[in-house]
C-alpha cells in the first residue's frame, strides 16, 4: 500500500503562485509515473499534470501549459506541483495519484489507482 498526501494548496489573488507537494509513503514510488489532477464544484475530475517515474518525461493540460510545472524528488518520495500565473478558473481541490509498475504518464483518471486526500486551492480576482 501507498499513501499519498498533498500539502500546499490556500488562496491565493490572480497572477500569484502556489507549490503543491505530494508525499508518499509505505512504498518508494520513485518508477512510478505521478499524476496531479483537478476537480472544480460541479465538475468533473480532470488532468493537470503528469511525471514518469524517474522524471524522464512530463506531460501538460493545455491550460495549463506554460504555467505549471510537474517535478520529483525521489530521494524524498514526494512529487511537486508549481503553480505560476493563477486565474480564477484554476480555482480547486488538487489530487495526486500514482500506480504500482506504471512508469509512462498517462492522463486517464481510471488508471491511476491511489489516490491522495486534496488540497484546495482557490484563486481569487
Amino acid at each position: 500500500q501507498v499513501q499519498l498526501v498533498e500539502s500546499g494548496g490556500g488562496l491565493v489573488q490572480a497572477g500569484g503562485s502556489l507549490r503543491l507537494s505530494c508525499a508518499a509513503s509505505g512504498r518508494t514510488v520513485s518508477s512510478y509515473a505521478m499524476g496531479w489532477f483537478r476537480q472544480a464544484p460541479g465538475k468533473e475530475r480532470a488532468f493537470v499534470a503528469a511525471i514518469s517515474g524517474r522524471g524522464a518525461t512530463t506531460d501538460y493540460a493545455d491550460s495549463v501549459k506554460g504555467r505549471f510545472t510537474i517535478s520529483r524528488d525521489d530521494a524524498r518520495n514526494t512529487a511537486y506541483l508549481q503553480m505560476s500565473s493563477l486565474k480564477p478558473e484554476d480555482t480547486a481541490v488538487y489530487y495526486c495519484a500514482t500506480r504500482y509498475g506504471m512508469a509512462a504518464t498517462k492522463r486517464e483518471v481510471g488508471v491511476y489507482a491511489y489516490w491522495g486526500q486534496g488540497t484546495q486551492v482557490t484563486v481569487s480576482s
